[in-house]
């Protein structure tokens, strides 16, 4: 028990003059006793997350609860329940955040509450940048759940105590004071305290806070969803454009140019991991390489279309696209075209004879043989009717390259619609889970 002089600050505190010297021990009358510690803090501030560096900065409130056995003074005698006592004169417990990844940049606090029954309450801000295992995998609708691990760095069980106040009231404490707004919101906070083993073959004690973080996703959902959405899109709809002109090829081109830009622009929303792939650079990438397939596609429905093909179709072409993926896509081949068969009429020889006859006489034909006339007549007719079916055949076998062009191409739109429709289906309910988790 302090006795102190007279009723005022001074007097207390050359009373406990005696007790500033005793600072370097642990404040108990008999080493055997505990001491207890009380861990309580309040979450001030999420700062950010560094998905790369795996690193979670927030700024808390830190409060420490001790009793020091070495104070003890009677209120009425030194006329104050406290007093306020630089953190340098008194012992303070060793605790430390295990996640702690760089030196505290907080602003530094230099005095405690000393209380008339050796009750001490040191607080002070922290600016806590901790390690944190981040799962981006449903990013931007992830949650993530970090550990705030207090403990004493060299006290055991045997001589140091922890305790908490209640992780109900971290949390509600924590929604009414924090101010940032920023991407990521406190979802909840769980507890539990912790024996593990020490190096020296004691036991110690670590209190585990558990902070839930959930990430506001409506602005990945506005910045990045819907201008990539948009313009995948348009490329959807240029499949409406005619497949034997040129014009969606230039347009196909522009869009692609127009998404790679997209993607650079908003690469700095994009969090980068060793760990794993998120889910939406997946589904960009997916979006990109089936623009580049359209686009392809659209260059060899070009080439079909407009070039002149010396080869016929394979017959595994035939079987597998003109008739199995033919009928998929409700696109049936076009029956062979009947060729016009040309008949011979017996008849047409006497009239070609007997015109040649009646209409001129022996004297104006002179040596023409009318036999040989005719043999020549049927030699050319036999020739335009192979020029006829050769020209038949190309025009038969450049119809089935395009019918091969246009089944491939509405194959592509297709999966285009079912590749869009899975998408949006897919980011909806993860925005919908996400918004219930709040």
């Amino acid at each position: 028990m302090l006795n102190c002089s007279r009723p005022d600050p001074p007097a207390l505190l050359e009373a406990l003059s005696p007790v500033f010297e005793l600072k370097s021990i642990r404040p108990v009358m008999n080493l055997s006793v505990t001491t207890n510690v009380t861990v309580h803090f309040t979450l001030f501030g999420i700062l950010g997350v560094d998905e790369k560096a795996q690193v979670l900065t927030t700024y808390i409130w830190q409060y420490l609860i001790w009793r020091n056995e070495f104070v003890q003074w009677d209120p009425d005698q030194c006329g104050s329940l406290w007093i306020t006592i630089p953190r340098n004169l008194l012992w303070v417990p060793d605790i430390v955040i295990n996640e702690f990844m760089e030196k505290n940049s907080a602003v530094f606090v230099p005095y405690s509450y000393l209380y008339y029954d050796g009750v001490m309450l040191d607080n002070q801000p922290v600016r806590v940048v901790s390690s944190c295992r981040l799962n981006i995998y449903t990013f931007p609708f992830d949650s993530q759940n970090c550990s705030f691990s207090f403990n004493s760095y060299l006290l055991r069980s045997d001589s140091m105590r922890l305790d908490y106040i209640s992780a109900e009231e971290i949390y509600i404490n924590s929604k009414k004071v924090m101010t940032t707004v920023g991407e990521w919101e406190l979802t909840g906070v769980t507890v539990k305290i912790l024996n593990l083993p020490a190096g020296d073959g004691e036991m110690y004690e670590e209190i585990r806070f558990h902070l839930s973080l959930r990430r506001r996703a409506t602005l990945y959902v506005v910045n990045l969803f819907l201008p990539g959405f948009f313009l995948i899109m348009l490329d959807l709809f240029s499949f409406l454009l005619p497949p034997k002109g040129v014009e969606r090829f230039f347009f196909k081109v522009t869009l692609i140019l127009g998404y790679i830009v997209f993607m650079l622009n908003t690469n700095d929303l994009l969090p980068v991991t060793g760990d794993s792939i998120p889910l939406t650079n997946v589904f960009l990438s997916l979006c990109l390489a089936l623009m580049v397939a359209s686009l392809l596609e659209t260059i060899v429905i070009t080439n079909l279309c407009h070039s002149t093909h010396e080869c016929p179709v394979p017959h595994w072409v035939r079987v597998f696209v003109l008739q199995l993926l033919g009928c998929l896509v409700c696109l049936h081949p076009e029956p062979p075209c009947v060729e016009d068969a040309i008949i011979e009429n017996p008849a047409a020889e006497p009239k070609v004879s007997t015109l040649v006859g009646t209409s001129h006489t022996p004297q104006q034909l002179g040596t023409l043989d009318d036999e040989k006339t005719l043999q020549e007549l049927r030699s050319l007719g036999r020739v335009l009717k192979v020029l006829h079916h050769q020209v038949k055949g190309w025009v038969s076998q450049s119809s089935e390259w395009v019918q091969v062009g246009l089944i491939i191409d509405r194959l592509l739109f297709g999966l285009y619609i079912l590749f869009i429709t899975v998408s949006v289906i897919t980011i909806i309910c993860f925005w919908v889970n996400s918004l219930n988790k709040s």
